[in-house]
């Protein structure tokens, strides 16, 4: 699996093994005991670099692929262990107000999240300390939390010292010019530790009378489907790159952040219009896609951040096998529609529709927003004991998040693996690192 679309395509490149004993044995020798005995079928190994640390074999796979792939073998181990409670708090992505690195680490520990997501309030002055504070949200590193930021550019820009162009700009430029400024943007984010970027507005309008207009990389669909495929090229290996309003912001009127936007847009017209950036985007290999707030009625009276329609459209139609995760959920609430007002049953909701993750940008003080996080651990566990949620559906939520977060780990790449007495004679014939 590729960490930076589940599924999706490989990093380039290929480390070149260099052994005194032939790659022929090395490969058979890897086949019988590196494969995780939890796979109903042993497929080849893939090539692989072996190191003699002196007292085990370290194995460094030159691709993530195809056999044993330590990635997604180190993920699965994590969520074998787990108990229903903690993949369940793996989904979710929480906020918390800031900059002092004591109280962050803290509200992380405490609720255990799979993410956190920065806002304003929570970046410093210099860049070396926001390093620190992103450290700071990491309680393993040997599974990072996602650090996610909204740094658009242009119009939506966290960093003060983001100086690069956004959609506003980029959509008036050739595509080789969103490449190049959100490749800068990926490496300055990559720079101080924030590892997912909510950046790439995929929503498409030619009305400048709406509110998403400068936020979109194009007046059509087409137009905006190149720069944005070159913003997510741009990115890739770098950060996650997040693709939204799924299905798309540009056809709907209104805000979403204080009500529910709906079209009655056919799903025909939508297939040849607003679906054709997020297309785009997901071929070029996005690792995220975040769920709007907002509704095709012809599809689904219900906001597609809460319709298993939807959630089956983009899985199966346009093939996206990474994550899906909400856009803020406190905004449901503030739409002021009675329907929304109980934040669990939102919650429930939008992991049954389908959602990999769900995200809360929580203020300091849970009165204010009426949303306590462990409350909403508790209604997610009680839903998937009832049957409301798949378990099998958490599951499988829960290895995409941990998939992703172990790509960002230091020694990713790497797996120690003990060494029996089949292979200590070619530990033995390898030099010592």
């Amino acid at each position: 699996m590729s960490p930076w679309r589940v599924g999706g395509s490989r990093p380039r490149g290929r480390r070149r093994l260099v052994l005194g004993i032939s790659l022929a044995t090395v490969l058979a020798l890897a086949a019988w005991f590196l494969i995780p005995t939890f796979f109903e079928a042993k497929p080849q190994a893939a090539p692989a670099t072996f190191v003699n640390t002196g007292f085990s074999l370290v194995i460094v796979q030159d691709h993530r692929g195809d056999a044993f792939d330590p990635i997604s073998y180190y993920a699965a181990s994590v969520l074998a262990e787990m108990t229903l409670e903690e993949k369940i708090r793996s989904l979710l992505m929480l906020h918390y107000p800031g900059t002092d690195t004591a109280s962050l680490h803290a509200f992380i520990a405490s609720h255990n999240v799979g993410g956190f997501i920065l806002m304003g309030n929570n970046i410093p002055e210099s860049l070396a300390d926001l390093s620190t504070l992103t450290a700071a949200l990491s309680v393993d590193p040997q599974l990072p939390a996602l650090v996610a930021i909204d740094e658009e550019g242009g119009y939506v820009t966290r960093l003060p010292y983001d100086g690069f162009a956004g959609a506003n700009t980029l959509r008036n430029e050739n595509p080789p010019a969103s490449l190049a400024a959100f490749s800068g943007r990926a490496e300055l984010l990559k720079s101080v530790g924030i590892n997912v970027n909510f950046g790439v507005d995929a929503d498409v309008t030619g009305d400048p009378q709406s509110f998403i207009f400068d936020r979109t990389f194009g007046n059509t669909p087409d137009q905006a489907a190149l720069r944005v495929a070159a913003a997510v090229e741009g990115e890739k290996s770098l950060v996650a790159s997040t693709l939204k309003h799924f299905p798309g912001h540009g056809s709907t009127t209104g805000d979403s952040h204080v009500s529910i936007p709906a079209t009655a847009m056919s799903f025909d017209q939508w297939q040849s219009t607003d679906a054709v950036p997020f297309a785009a985007g997901i071929a070029a290999g996005a690792a995220m896609v975040m769920f709007g707030h907002l509704a095709f009625t012809a599809v689904d009276a219900a906001p597609a951040s809460l319709s298993l329609a939807w959630h089956t459209i983009l899985r199966e139609q346009l093939g996206f096998e990474g994550i899906a995760i909400t856009d803020d959920m406190t905004m449901l609430q503030g739409s002021g529609l009675p329907e929304y007002g109980d934040p669990v049953e939102n919650a429930v909701s939008a992991l049954a529709a389908g959602n990999d993750m769900l995200l809360y940008v929580l203020a300091a003080d849970p009165s204010i927003d009426g949303i306590d996080p462990e409350a909403i651990v508790t209604g997610l566990v009680g839903a998937v004991k009832s049957g409301r949620i798949a378990e099998g559906q958490v599951e499988a939520s829960a290895l995409r998040v941990l998939t992703l977060r172990r790509s960002f780990a230091p020694e990713a790449l790497m797996w120690t693996v003990p060494c029996p007495a089949p292979c200590r004679g070619l530990v033995e014939a390898l030099p010592a690192k």
